[in-house]
């Protein structure tokens, strides 16, 4: 039910995209359109290459090294075009700065390596490649091309729509700039210790049951499995409430373009509170399969939003 749930979500958020720009604007004017074919190719080739060299390594966390990357590309390519304005020039610096932090969280997993095909992959996708809903392999290779590869390739471009339909304004930089921009840095630094808190935790568990002691033998919470100290334990997720926090503020900037406080860029972070709605489902799916008081923490601990009252370690 669940599942068919988010396909629906999933299907219904894809259709609304083409429709928001219809009926929310605005068009893009000349200029816009020469820089979105300039970005559509970038995404198109980012899309192959995660397809292909993914089918051939069978490491299908190509996009994942890239996620990170695409959102600065995109937004320097429409400062570039959009003659560096202040506030393109502050997104773009934004997104860098999230995108650095990404990256670097996801390199000290081993995700990237020299032999730039090879390096860690997301447990998720093998765990997901093995469902006997994607036995045979084709049926495997389509969800590849065209959810793994070309939806999210074409995710990480709408969460840059902001940028593209502030590229024209003429609005000066202001107040509601200012909003944006600190709720981005804000959210950004939130995800930063959410991130280092689960990577200090998992480090530590890992290496005492490298030394050899059992999980349930783990002292206190380590013994659980699972975080729930510091934000983890007031959100499930704190790290993906941030994330979808972070694009929610980016969108901000086009209202301070005086866009409107309702237009079709925000199909890039509807679209992603979708696909984290989902993809968190499927982790805990995981997680409560391998430790048994996951179940527990679900029913005590809300999955994105932080409650005030924190669960004890």
């Amino acid at each position: 039910m669940k599942k068919a749930l988010l396909a629906t979500l999933l299907g219904l958020s894809i259709l609304a995209c083409p429709a928001l720009y219809f009926i929310a604007g605005p068009e893009l004017d000349a200029a816009q359109l020469h820089v979105l074919k300039v970005l559509l190719i970038i995404m198109g080739c980012s899309g192959l290459y995660c397809f292909i060299v993914g089918e051939i390594t069978g490491n299908n966390s190509q996009m994942d090294k890239l996620w990170s990357i695409l959102p600065a590309v995109y937004t320097w390519v429409i400062a570039a075009s959009g003659g560096m304005a202040p506030r393109l020039v502050v997104m773009a610096v934004l997104a860098t700065l999230w995108g650095a932090r990404l990256s670097f969280n996801f390199a000290r997993k081993g995700a990237y390596s020299i032999k730039f095909w090879t390096g860690t992959e997301d447990y998720r996708w093998a765990v997901l490649r093995a469902k006997k809903e994607f036995q045979p392999h084709w049926k495997w290779a389509l969800f590849d091309f065209f959810f793994v590869s070309l939806y999210q390739n074409a995710l990480v471009l709408a969460i840059c729509f902001p940028a593209l339909v502030s590229m024209s304004s003429t609005a000066t930089f202001n107040w509601v700039d200012i909003l944006a921009a600190v709720l981005m840095a804000g959210f950004i630094i939130l995800e930063t210790i959410a991130d280092e808190q689960q990577w200090k935790f998992q480090s530590k568990k890992w290496a005492m049951i490298a030394e050899g002691q059992k999980l349930e033998e783990l002292p206190a919470p380590y013994n659980k499995g699972f975080n729930t100290s510091g934000l983890w334990g007031r959100s499930r997720h704190p790290n993906y409430f941030a994330e979808q926090a972070i694009w929610i503020s980016f969108y901000i900037f086009s209202i301070a373009a005086g866009i409107g406080i309702f237009n079709w860029s925000l199909i890039g972070a509807l679209l992603l509170v979708v696909l984290f709605i989902g993809s968190s489902s499927f982790g805990e799916e995981i997680s409560m399969s391998k430790y048994p008081a996951y179940t527990g923490y679900r029913l005590t601990v809300p999955r994105f939003f932080p409650t005030f009252k924190k669960i004890s370690e």
